[in-house]
């Protein structure tokens, strides 16, 4: 009993010395994945920001105590950056590279994972809007309180509509409508929610996120098209990696050309099969195939 409450004075006097440090302090507590002391070293490291945030992780409870400053930063990005360390949360699941990587006495029991298949809505059946057939009323009447579960798209169509848009302007050899579409790519993929994504979609855009949202900022400053070209190569290799995760509104075509890139061939996608090649444009149109179709 003595080191419990010892425990949890010393656990209060660190959150107000946090508090002390930052100003209009947040403190939230959050469940994290982790075995042993040096998890803990880890998650803390990993979660804590000089003048913005301050992270103790209890290894009995799970639970981390983040304290920040909400001008700087947030808990989201504070729970990221500790999954991107290995650790799954409430908020993010590690890239299995990263948990891989953990020493064998780290590599915890990743009761995260067991995560909800994709988002799902139901809507109620209303016989109001159609005219009803013959002894269509007592079905109705039997069906007055079921549900239709209907399978949406997934959360990343916004990345993935604004990827295609990007696509069509480095058709048309446009830089400056390119560098602007680059800056409506890097607003989507930084407004992804994480929380909606399925297990595997997840694993993929913890791995993804940060070179696309490099290619996309460097798209959106430059005006040079042949230069953001250059940066649509890496950023169409990650999009397609994310694309096979997801469920497409509709299919979507892999493609190459063979002599982009100085003869070294590059990839991007498409939602028509015809070819219009991003890397040319007018130049060369129609140079490239069709490798694989997404659905």
């Amino acid at each position: 009993m003595k080191s419990y409450l010892l425990l949890a004075t010393l656990l209060l006097w660190l959150t107000t010395i946090c508090s002390a440090q930052f100003k209009n302090a947040q403190t939230e507590t959050v469940k994290v994945s982790g075995n042993c002391g040096m998890c803990e070293s880890t998650i803390e490291k990993s979660g804590s920001a000089k003048h913005k945030a301050v992270v103790d992780w209890d290894n009995n409870s799970k639970m981390a105590t983040i304290t920040y400053n909400p001008e700087k930063t947030s808990k989201d990005e504070i729970l990221r950056r500790i999954a991107e360390a290995g650790y799954d949360n409430e908020a993010y699941l590690a890239p299995d590279e990263a948990y891989n990587n953990l020493s064998g006495c780290c590599q915890y029991d990743r009761t995260f994972k067991n995560r909800p298949p994709s988002v799902v809505y139901e809507m109620p059946l209303n016989s109001s809007t159609t005219a009803e057939q013959p002894g269509q009323h007592e079905l109705h009447a039997t069906m007055a309180t079921a549900t239709m579960t209907v399978t949406l798209a997934s959360p990343l169509q916004p990345v993935y509509n604004a990827y295609f848009d990007l696509k069509d302007a480095l058709v048309n050899s446009d830089g400056d409508r390119a560098a602007t579409l680059g800056s409506s790519l890097l607003a989507a993929l930084k407004a992804v929610d994480m929380n909606k994504l399925d297990n595997e979609e997840h694993m993929q855009w913890m791995k993804s996120r940060s070179a696309l949202i490099t290619d996309a900022e460097h798209i959106s400053t430059l005006k040079d098209v042949e230069k953001q070209r250059d940066y649509f190569i890496t950023l169409s290799s990650n999009m397609y990696l994310l694309m096979k995760t997801s469920k497409l509104e509709t299919p979507v075509y892999f493609q190459h050309c063979p002599m982009a890139n100085d003869g070294k061939g590059a990839d991007w996608l498409s939602k028509e099969n015809n070819i219009k090649n991003p890397y040319y444009g007018s130049m060369m149109l129609t140079c490239g195939k069709t490798v694989e179709t997404l659905q």
